[in-house]
């Protein structure tokens, strides 16, 4: 089981949409340096929605490669079409990637019954362990906890990325789950009292830009050290906030290009942070000791 802080990493590119594999490379880089547990690639903040098929593969290959082992990767292979989610799958599987991450799908508002069904045939259709991810505010779908509980007997399928933020849910999701099921927090205000109600990491937005300290946060929030992971949270707090005041990635790739780590580059019909918000994320980067 992957515990701790799990990126989810953003997709750099440069100002014409194009794909930054250079500055792709140094946060790889960057994140192991730092104790990143995983690299979640091509998710929700690696605007997995505008890659290509293409693109999608070629980003999780190169990850992969580069990482070398040194650090687990997970694919981001969700879809509102279950063959497409399959295809992406079984190419994450294909290029060697270690997991896949599989969004709830958007738009079509199935039932609990069809997402049991859906998540059930990706499972059977690519021998690749899959992670769960359930994030109504932007799919407008939600997986309640009785679907996650019947998915949680499926092969393959070994844990959630539960971002609702709601911390009942999850800690009875963490009660009743069958032991060796990994619940990921996917909220990084309230990952740190998942973790310390017995989940095993947060996939996080914050590590982004701050990836040692919540590296030292996941690590101290699961020891049950629950003074020092508050306190280091408490320090990540203004970053949690600030970061989505427009729709992510929007804020966190604009606080990377702050930082010289990447370009300024999103693709459409996402365009970069509205001035408005700059002073607010530069404020929260510089107490929580980026900038």
């Amino acid at each position: 089981m992957i515990t701790g802080s799990l990126v989810a990493l953003v997709t750099p590119m440069f100002s014409d949409g194009s794909i930054d594999w250079d500055s792709l490379d140094n946060l790889l880089e960057f994140h192991i340096e730092n104790g990143t547990a995983a690299i979640v690639i091509v998710g929700t903040t690696g605007e997995s929605s505008t890659l290509d098929m293409a693109e999608h593969e070629q980003v999780i290959k190169y990850t992969v490669g580069k990482c070398q082992g040194r650090v687990p990767v997970i694919a981001g292979t969700g879809g509102n079409s279950t063959s497409e989610a399959i295809h992406l799958t079984a190419a994450a599987k294909r290029v060697g990637a270690d997991a896949a991450l599989i969004v709830t799908p958007y738009y079509n508002k199935p039932s609990q019954e069809g997402l049991y069904q859906h998540f059930k045939k990706i499972a059977e259709s690519v021998d690749l362990p899959q992670i769960l991810y359930n994030v109504p505010g932007r799919t407008a779908c939600d997986m309640l906890p009785a679907t996650v509980l019947r998915l949680a007997e499926v092969p393959n399928i070994i844990g959630i990325k539960e971002a609702t933020g709601d911390i009942d849910r999850a800690k009875y999701l963490i009660a009743h789950v069958p032991e060796g099921f990994a619940v990921y927090s996917g909220d990084d205000a309230t990952a740190t009292e998942l973790m310390l109600a017995g989940g095993h990491g947060d996939i996080s937005v914050t590590a982004n830009v701050s990836p040692k300290a919540m590296a030292s946060m996941c690590a101290a929030a699961l020891a049950g050290d629950r003074e020092l992971a508050e306190r280091l949270n408490m320090s990540l707090q203004p970053l949690h906030q600030q970061l989505f005041l427009e729709a992510n990635p929007v804020p966190v790739k604009w606080a990377l290009h702050l930082m010289g780590l990447i370009p300024d580059g999103i693709r459409l019909p996402l365009v970069p942070l509205d001035g408005q918000y700059h002073e607010a994320v530069t404020q929260a980067m510089m107490e929580s000791g980026i900038i």
